[in-house]
């Protein structure tokens, strides 16, 4: 525990994209909270949600996400995406607006923010959680090379900038968080961020456990054709929907079980207990496949150049099988991963990001 007489205040805001931007933030918080600093979070809806399940006693602040609105087809993701530019630019002013009144209404001591653009500040540390200093986006070129001049020019307004990967060659995020050029800022890596952890001799329990995340409609759109298909297969499975704040279980075939969420702990017994995981290729879900070494199928959010680009880069590199949505029948892509030659992520220092969050808090 801390010997400071008065605790740090942390406020942590994750990004709303996804809930993977508040999942990985999970470690770094009980880290914060070991260290005997007071946390605040800020969000809404399903993050709140599922960021007050997990952290009951902390005060989480109301405030808007950017609340991104997707496009139906995959095609047309980018596009729907640049559209939305504007309304992007005036959350980041609102945040600015709101974090100035917050700081100095509670007496925040520094900010952590997931890949939030508008939580700098003059007189307080503030750090950028990233895995995406190079934007990948369906066009390339000299688009990505502007966004990343774009993303670049807001992370050099943050006293740091910390990404949730490895450093070398034996990463998990390929060029998008090892590109040619850093930010000129404090920059840090911190090894993956999972709030699992592995354990022995766990007994199996599903022949397939399937993870349904991201943004609508791509999210009900999966969840609909793993439904439609999984009921005429002879397995034992459970589907996790992602859908936190809405507890619901229901058997909807002899051994599949589908819930609408499940804490941490739940999820960590539930990955170790499965044969085989189906999900996204969002990086919060790959960091911690990863950490627990298990075997999965992604299929890369639709028009989602992340996720494609992850999906691909990690199959060729043999750790994952990946295949599109568009292509998707769950029968051939379990026969398909049977035959697969998994590789095993060598081992990395999965505790990493405790002596970088202990280090931070130290220099408040």
């Amino acid at each position: 525990m801390s010997t400071n007489l008065t605790p740090k205040k942390i406020l942590v805001v994750p990004l709303d994209w996804g809930l993977g931007h508040a999942t990985r933030d999970i470690p770094l918080i009980h880290e914060m909270l070991n260290a005997g600093c007071q946390v605040f979070i800020a969000a809404e809806g399903k993050h709140a949600a599922l960021l007050q399940q997990e952290f009951p006693d902390i005060t989480i602040f109301p405030l808007p996400g950017y609340r991104i609105q997707y496009a139906q087809k995959g095609k047309f993701f980018g596009v729907k995406i640049i559209q939305q530019i504007p309304k992007i630019i005036g959350a980041i002013k609102h945040e600015q607006r709101w974090l100035k009144k917050i700081v100095q209404e509670h007496q925040i001591d520094a900010v952590i923010s997931d890949n939030r653009f508008g939580l700098y500040h003059d007189s307080i540390p503030t750090v950028f959680i990233t895995h995406q200093l190079l934007i990948k986006t369906p066009f390339g070129g000299w688009i990505e090379r502007t966004l990343q001049r774009i993303n670049y020019s807001y992370i050099r307004r943050y006293s740091a900038c910390w990404i949730p990967d490895i450093q070398g060659d034996n990463n998990l995020s390929g060029e998008l968080a090892h590109p040619a050029t850093l930010p000129a800022t404090k920059t840090t890596y911190l090894g993956c961020l999972s709030r699992f952890e592995p354990q022995e001799n766990v007994q199996k329990k599903y022949d397939l456990l399937v993870l349904i995340s991201g943004p609508e409609p791509q999210r009900s759109n999966l969840e609909k054709m793993v439904l439609s298909q999984i009921k005429d297969l002879h397995l034992t499975a459970l589907i996790v929907s992602g859908k936190p704040g809405t507890p619901k279980q229901v058997e909807i075939a002899p051994g599949v079980t589908q819930v609408n969420h499940l804490n941490a702990t739940e999820l960590n017994k539930a990955m170790l207990a499965a044969d085989m995981v189906l999900s996204r290729s969002g990086y919060t879900t790959l960091m911690d496949l990863v950490k627990l070494d298990k075997k999965a199928i992604l299929v890369p959010t639709p028009g989602q150049s992340e996720q494609v680009y992850l999906g691909e880069y990690l199959m060729e590199k043999g750790y994952f099988y990946s295949l599109p949505q568009e292509k998707f029948q769950l029968k051939t892509a379990l026969e398909d991963a049977a035959k697969f030659p998994f590789k095993s992520f060598q081992q990395q220092d999965m505790t990493r990001y405790k002596a970088v969050v202990q280090d931070f808090i130290k220099s408040l």
